[in-house]
């Protein structure tokens, strides 16, 4: 049987001998209005303030005002905490806390066996078990005899630790995500001095709230200590990161902080052009913050006119971006097609999510590669990059700016749900760490030619109203030569070779295609893009601890690919490709190298897992001669 325990508080014990871990996995979950968000984002910070590594998952439900205790309106944070570096979120929970039958029900399946469950039996009352599907309650038929389960009627103890602060009954009831982040901090050896000051910065113009929340995080703290139930006491130590300054970021953060550091080795002004789309609507907030080192944001009315004021911007000299999500892609896709005619830069930010259509807004998804690379009429080729964790946003997002403004074409950079929401502690670079690229607006006459091009295939970049050196500048054909418009066919032909030409010669402009980790004699590798990085890693590095010849690629140029890659590629018996769609990447490979890429796909909304890579990595091995 489950070991359940329902006793109360009653009074103080000897404070518990502390079990030294190295890594612990702990989710939180409840419904959507429940703070789960909040709670997770509070223990992150704390977290990274202690000094160990982390990596969090916040997964949202897709339904915006779900029926409350229903399992699609479920959200879940989850954090890997460490004293060593970590790449992944952690494969399964050491520890849940359920806030409600739904929340145990949605997050039962991945759990390890022996895991710690925090329940509240206050939330198990027949009508809640119904809700989240339930014919009989968990905790008596033997649904939860894997796993040690606690029973903390932590709704009421938030009451009972909120009376007299003044707030509402249901204001009191809202706090209980503060009672259980102060419980697992406790558990995990953390003070509640960071959260404290959140708050107070959170409700410094409503008392009534801070002193709720704060009593309720006091009171979850002090729980574990005088509790007389067996509740664990943990302490994870520090991880040794490189010297230098931290701060915890996400991958959105990340994004735009790379924008602006490349709006700014570009000497060019920023202009974010969007409309509002799950999950890149954080990237808009994001960068409307940063408008003192300037940065314009525009909200538009729709995605095709937040492409095209982003063109207007570069038209007139500026940086122009765009974010989106898969969606809003294929909407603006016409507007590409332009932005490559007229040979402007152009950055956009793809953040994909779960598709066709609709599809699953808030769950996570790989599936826009195809739409990145082809998705458009004509033969409009365009750059093509992909960040592969949270903090590696940023120097991607530079990147995208330094590929558009030197070689005058758009560039999507490719991120994903899970990357916009994970966060991580990410080492501020030092100012400036890499060499600039100030763009060189013409503005002599002497020698000007509109569509003269460099060694690159690349035109030059004239603001308008620059005197004398007006030109026509359109989406239809225009004359090698002379940039007027033209129908002829051999004209047209020249055009589309000169604009692939173009895009091709970006790869002698990025990193030659190199290993992660193993050799090229290897007989496995594993090639990855996007945030397959961290679970690739991980469960390469173990395969390899055994013996296993097993290699790591990652690509973050996806197009054109990297110089070097076929031939590195043809080197191993076997090629596995895991990405979260049904193959996009393994296709292109086998189309551009002629490799036998072979597709390892899912397509839960979920990231891959270190446990079903290593499985999927012993397996080929196996079958390999």
């Amino acid at each position: 049987m489950a070991e359940i325990v329902r006793a109360p508080v009653v009074g103080a014990r000897p404070r518990p001998a502390r079990t030294r871990l190295a890594a612990v996995v702990v989710r939180l979950s409840g419904d959507s209005g429940d703070g789960i968000q909040v709670a997770g984002g509070q223990l992150a910070l704390a977290t990274a303030l202690s000094g160990a590594d982390l990596e969090t998952f916040p997964d949202f439900p897709a339904e915006i005002r779900a029926p409350a205790g229903t399992t699609f309106g479920v959200s879940s944070f989850q954090i890997h905490i460490a004293d060593h570096r970590v790449h992944t979120v952690g494969d399964r929970p050491d520890v849940l806390v359920a806030l409600n039958p739904a929340a145990l029900e949605v997050n039962l399946p991945d759990l390890r066996p022996g895991a710690l469950v925090i329940l509240d039996p206050g939330t198990f009352k027949k009508r809640e078990l119904e809700r989240a599907g339930f014919v009989a309650d968990p905790r008596a038929d033997g649904t939860l005899r894997p796993f040690r389960v606690l029973e903390i009627p932590i709704e009421e103890l938030t009451r009972k630790a909120t009376a007299g602060t003044g707030v509402s009954a249901r204001e009191a009831g809202r706090a209980k995500n503060f009672w259980a982040l102060g419980l697992i901090l406790w558990m995990y050896d953390r003070d509640t001095r960071s959260v404290e000051a959140w708050l107070e910065r959170r409700f410094a113009h409503e008392p009534t709230l801070l002193a709720a929340n704060k009593a309720a995080l006091a009171a979850g703290h002090r729980f574990g200590e005088v509790s007389e139930l067996s509740i664990p006491a943990f302490t994870v130590g520090r991880a040794p990161l490189e010297p230098g300054t931290y701060r915890t970021v996400n991958g959105l953060e990340a994004l735009a902080f790379g924008l602006l550091a490349g709006g700014r080795d570009a000497g060019l002004e920023l202009v974010y052009c969007s409309y509002p789309i799950t999950p890149a609507s954080g990237l808009l907030h994001q960068l409307a913050g940063l408008r003192p080192l300037g940065v314009t944001t525009f909200q538009a009315e729709d995605e095709i006119a937040a492409v095209c004021a982003a063109i207007g911007a570069s038209y007139a000299g500026a940086l122009g971006v765009t974010g989106t999500s898969g969606p809003g892609m294929a909407l603006k896709t016409e507007a590409l097609g332009l932005a490559v005619a007229v040979e402007l830069p152009l950055v956009v930010i793809d953040v994909q999510r779960a598709g066709p259509s609709t599809g699953m807004p808030t769950k996570t998804e790989q599936s826009d590669l195809f739409q990145a690379v082809f998705g458009r009429n004509g033969d409009t080729p365009l750059v093509v990059l992909a960040a592969a964790t949270p903090s590696d946003g940023f120097a991607m997002a530079r990147e995208a700016v330094r590929l558009a403004v030197r070689h005058m074409t758009p560039v999507i950079l490719l991120a994903d749900g899970f990357l916009a929401n994970a966060a991580e502690p990410w080492r501020i670079p030092e100012l400036p760490a890499e060499p600039a690229f100030p763009v060189r607006f013409p503005t002599s006459r002497e020698g000007f030619r509109p569509w003269r091009r460099d060694a690159h295939g690349v035109r030059p970049w004239v603001v308008p109203g620059t005197p004398g050196l007006a030109h026509r500048i359109s989406g239809l054909e225009r004359d090698f030569e002379t940039g007027a418009i033209s129908y002829d066919p051999a004209n047209h032909a020249r055009m589309t070779a000169a604009r692939r030409a173009k895009i091709l010669a970006v790869a002698d402009d990025i990193p030659p295609a190199a290993l992660e980790q193993g050799d090229p004699e290897d007989r496995l590798v594993l090639v990855g893009w996007g945030s397959s990085y961290g679970p690739i890693a991980d469960a390469v590095a173990a395969a390899r601890a055994k013996g296993r010849d097993v290699a790591h690629l990652h690509l973050r140029h996806l197009w054109p690919l990297p110089r070097g890659l076929g031939n590195l590629l043809s080197g191993f018996r076997r090629i596995l490709v895991p990405e979260m769609n049904t193959g996009q990447l393994a296709a292109l490979l086998r189309a551009e190298l002629l490799v036998p890429a072979e597709p390892l796909s899912k397509v839960t909304g979920r990231p891959f897992t270190v446990e079903e890579l290593g499985q999927a990595i012993e397996a080929r091995l196996e079958e390999a001669p």
